[in-house]
C-alpha cells in the first residue's frame, strides 16, 4: 500500500533512488567479475559475513528493538535468511558462472511479478484479476525470449544458468510474500542483519558440501576489489537506502528499481567488456515489464498521478 509520501517525492529522494539502482544493477556485473577469482557459494557467502555484522552493528547503534524476542522475530529472520539471503544469492551465484551479469539483471527483474503472484495465491486480501494472469503471462514469456530455448540448446549451459538465475528469483519472491504475514517489531535493519549472518552461514554450509575451499580463492586486487564493493557498496551502503526509500516511497514504486538495474548492468557490461544484450533480451525486458505493469496497474497510476507535475494543485 502506498503512503500519502508517495506523493511529495523531494528530489533527493529521486537521487536516492537512481543510486540504489546503480549500487544494484552494478552488483551483477561485479559479481560476474568476482566468479572468475572466488568459488561461487563462497564468495557469496563472504560477502554477507561482512555486510550482516556492519547492518547489525548498524541496528545495534541506532534502534532500541534489536534482539529477536518473539515467535514473529525468529520465523521472519529465518524466512529472510533462507528464501532471500540464502537461497536467492545461492542460485543467483551459481547461475552467474554461466551468464552475463546483464543477462542475470533482466531475468530477476521478473522477481516483482512472481512477487505479485505469489500474494495472490498465498495471502487472503490479494488477488489476482484476468488482467494479472495476463502480466504472469506476459513475465513468463519474456523469460522463454531471454532464454531462447530450441532443442538444440536445451542442456547448454547457458539455459541452465538462466534457470539457476530464475530460482533466484523465485526465492526473493517467495521469501518476501512468507515474511508479509510476520507482525514483527524488530527494527528492519535488525532483521536485515540478523538474516544476512543466518543467511551467510547457510551458504557456508552450502559452500562446503560442494567441496569449495578458501583455498581456491585467487587473492588477486580484482578480487578483493570486487568483494570489497559487493559487501560494503552493493551490500551495507545499498540496504541502508533500501532501508530509508522503503520508508518514503512505499514497496511499490520501491519495486521499480529492478527496472532501472538491468539498464545500470548493461550499460555497465559495454563500458568494461564491449558488450551489449542481444535485441531478443530487450524484447524479453520489455515484455517482463508490461507484466509487472498489468498486475500493478492501479498503483503504478497512482504513482504516475502522484510523479505528475499537476500532482497536488488546486
Amino acid at each position: 500500500m502506498i503512503t500519502s509520501k508517495v506523493g511529495r517525492l523531494l528530489p533527493r529522494t529521486e537521487v536516492l533512488f537512481v543510486l540504489l539502482a546503480g549500487f544494484w544493477g552494478t552488483s551483477f556485473v561485479t559479481i560476474e567479475v568476482g566468479l572468475h577469482h572466488f568459488p561461487p557459494i563462497l564468495f557469496a557467502a563472504l560477502r554477507y559475513d561482512v555486510a550482516g555484522l556492519a547492518i547489525l552493528g548498524y541496528a545495534i547503534a541506532t534502534t532500541e528493538r534489536w534482539k529477536p524476542q518473539s515467535r514473529a522475530d525468529i520465523l521472519s529472520i529465518l524466512t529472510i535468511g533462507v528464501f532471500i539471503i540464502a537461497g536467492h544469492h545461492g542460485f543467483l551465484y551459481l547461475g552467474q558462472q554461466y551468464v552475463p551479469g546483464a543477462l542475470a539483471s533482466v531475468i530477476i527483474s521478473l522477481t516483482p511479478v512472481l512477487t505479485a503472484v505469489f500474494a495472490s495465491a498465498m495471502l487472503a486480501d490479494e488477488h489476482i484479476t484476468p488482467l494479472g494472469i495476463l502480466g504472469f503471462a506476459f513475465g513468463v514469456a519474456g523469460v522463454a525470449i531471454v532464454a531462447d530455448p530450441n532443442p538444440e540448446n536445451l542442456l547448454s549451459v547457458g539455459i541452465i544458468g538462466i534457470g539457476l538465475v530464475f530460482l533466484g528469483g523465485v526465492s526473493f519472491a517467495l521469501g518476501s510474500v512468507l515474511t508479509q504475514p510476520l507482525e514483527t517489531d524488530l527494527s528492519l535493519p535488525a532483521l536485515q542483519g540478523w538474516a544476512m549472518m543466518l543467511g551467510s552461514g547457510l551458504l557456508h554450509v552450502l559452500s562446503s558440501a560442494r567441496g569449495e575451499s578458501f583455498a581456491a580463492i585467487d587473492w588477486s586486487f580484482t578480487a578483493i576489489a570486487s568483494l570489497v564493493y559487493l559487501t560494503l557498496i552493493s551490500g551495507v551502503v545499498a540496504f541502508l537506502l533500501y532501508f530509508h526509500l522503503l520508508d518514503e516511497i512505499g514497496p511499490t514504486e520501491l519495486n521499480l528499481v529492478a527496472y532501472l538495474e538491468p539498464v545500470v548492468a548493461t550499460i555497465l557490461t559495454w563500458a568494461l567488456f564491449g558488450q551489449l544484450v542481444a535485441s531478443t533480451t530487450l524484447v524479453g525486458f520489455g515484455a517482463i515489464f508490461a507484466g509487472f505493469a498489468l498486475l500493478k496497474r492501479d498503483a503504478l497510476f497512482e504513482v504516475a498521478r502522484s510523479l505528475s507535475p499537476t500532482a497536488g494543485r488546486a
